[in-house]
């Protein structure tokens, strides 16, 4: 990153944390050659991110009116959805305080009533249920280190299904080697009846878990690709490529 200019420079007991700009992008990063959250200034909505634009394919199948958000970041799933849907009303869960700070200073979050942000462990605020069922429920935690280790067990899982509606649909931010984990699959299977997932060209795994009827085969829809193709700003076919049901080899 080495044409990029260092706008800012923090840090918590969770580690370091840099803005990073280089006149067209903005990066927040937690870490050397780390890219937590990446943003066009002129056009915030557009996700720059493959695995953020493949945690949005599941608007194919359910059009939401709520949402949650665990890790904010820099707000990428914030600008689209906004854009995607203005009335949505979005929750954000975010550890460090300083992020949400930092999403607002640097990275044009759209702030406003429809918008709540919650400094709070993510496991700390399902396990409290404090809040109203949510439409879809996405999970995108990492530190400089990787995934959040508490993503991938049962207490987690069963807490994300009770967190939403009947026919919510549950979007998980992974690593591909989780694409091989016998117990994490285990774990969506004893909650979910359709567990689907894809692996983007970044080396991330995105799962998708619900138990509406009609399951997510309508992410597969190249009439419904094209549509939210046009309103994401996003070739949506060229990020779910290898879309299909999680099973173990």
């Amino acid at each position: 990153m080495s044409d990029y200019k260092v706008l800012f420079t923090g840090a918590d007991t969770f580690g370091d944390i840099f803005v990073l700009d280089d006149g067209h992008f903005r990066v927040l990063s937690f870490g050397d050659n780390d890219e937590q959250s990446k943003m066009d200034k002129s056009q915030p909505f557009v996700p720059q991110h493959i695995y953020v634009q493949a945690m949005l394919t599941v608007l194919m199948v359910k059009q939401p009116k709520s949402v949650i958000i665990m890790g904010l970041g820099g707000g990428a799933l914030v600008h689209a959805l906004r854009h995607y849907d203005a009335a949505i009303k979005i929750t954000a869960v975010e550890l460090r305080e300083q992020v949400i700070h930092i999403a607002k200073r640097f990275f044009q979050l759209p702030i406003g009533k429809k918008l709540t942000l919650i400094h709070q462990d993510a496991s700390h605020f399902l396990t409290a249920g404090e809040f109203k069922k949510a439409d879809v429920m996405f999970v995108d935690i990492y530190s400089a280190k990787g995934v959040d280790p508490k993503l991938l067990s049962l207490e987690f899982t069963e807490n994300c299904f009770k967190g939403l509606k009947s026919d919510g649909v549950l979007v998980l931010n992974c690593w591909k080697e989780h694409k091989n984990n016998p117990e994490l699959l285990a774990h969506l299977q004893q909650c979910f009846s359709h567990i689907y997932a894809c692996l983007t060209g970044g080396g991330n795994w995105v799962v998708f878990a619900t138990n509406q009827p009609q399951g997510l085969s309508g992410m597969s829809n190249k009439a419904n690709q094209q549509a939210l193709s046009q309103a994401i700003e996003v070739n949506v076919a060229r990020v779910l490529t290898r879309f299909e049901p999680w099973q173990l080899i």
